[in-house]
């Protein structure tokens, strides 16, 4: 009955509409953030909802875990959520090390998020590229991390890259579109206003209904004349 129960308090990580409900009010910020900085969301606005995916995510991973794994990971998101970043950081390093399976896995995650917003952009790269999951959600948003990343180093090839990964990942119509803004902006930080043009034509043409589509038109309509000169 304990399972049944749990596994219905996560449903809404398994459904887009469900994910978006719970937080909505974080994406309003990031979408207020996108509008303010022409789409290049740093880490730090970028970590707001994974932190809470990332919450929710080892709620589900830990219960498999045996006692010890729990315990630590249990004392690890305590000082993160309590926005203690750097003690954070240095625990969830600790704990990717010392387990495999999920626990490691989370641990760089969480790690990679702590790091990223403590502004250390490698070590965030590290533990990010550590992780992987087949999921819809959480995979596509670790990568978009680590774009934001290589943003925040002024990297902005590499950035493209994992931005690219991040929206071509199980593309849906409710993150994809998100990933796109950034990917578009990070162009236009590369001096590739062609490809940024493509990409603002991308969402203004397959995802008419999402929140970035009146900021994508809009854009689009200030690169035409850009680049038909």
């Amino acid at each position: 009955m304990a399972k049944k129960e749990e596994h219905k308090n996560l449903e809404f990580l398994e459904s887009p509409e469900g994910l978006k409900q719970e937080l909505g009010h974080d994406i309003e910020k990031v979408q207020q953030a996108v509008e303010k900085n022409k789409g290049l969301v740093s880490g730090v606005a970028g970590a707001i909802i994974v932190a809470v995916i990332g919450y929710f995510g080892y709620k589900y991973y830990v219960a498999t875990q045996d006692e010890a794994a729990q315990a630590k990971m249990f004392n690890a998101v305590y000082k993160f959520e309590a926005d203690s970043n750097k003690v954070a950081a240095q625990e969830f390093s600790k704990l990717a090390n010392e387990f495999g399976g999920h626990a490691g896995n989370l641990a760089n995650f969480y790690a990679g998020v702590a790091e990223l917003k403590e502004g250390k952009y490698d070590a965030a790269i590290d533990h990010l590229k550590s992780f992987s999951s087949s999921d819809l959600l959480v995979q596509a948003r670790a990568y978009s991390l680590i774009g934001d990343a290589y943003a925040e180093k002024k990297s902005f090839g590499d950035a493209i890259d994992y931005y690219k990964k991040a929206s071509e990942y199980k593309a849906n119509k409710f993150f994809t579109p998100s990933y796109l803004m950034k990917l578009a902006a990070a162009y236009e930080a590369n001096k590739q206003n062609k490809e940024a043009l493509d990409v603002y034509n991308e969402i203004v043409e397959k995802y008419a209904e999402s929140a970035e589509y009146i900021n994508a038109k809009k854009y689009k309509a200030v690169l035409e004349g850009s680049v038909s000169e």
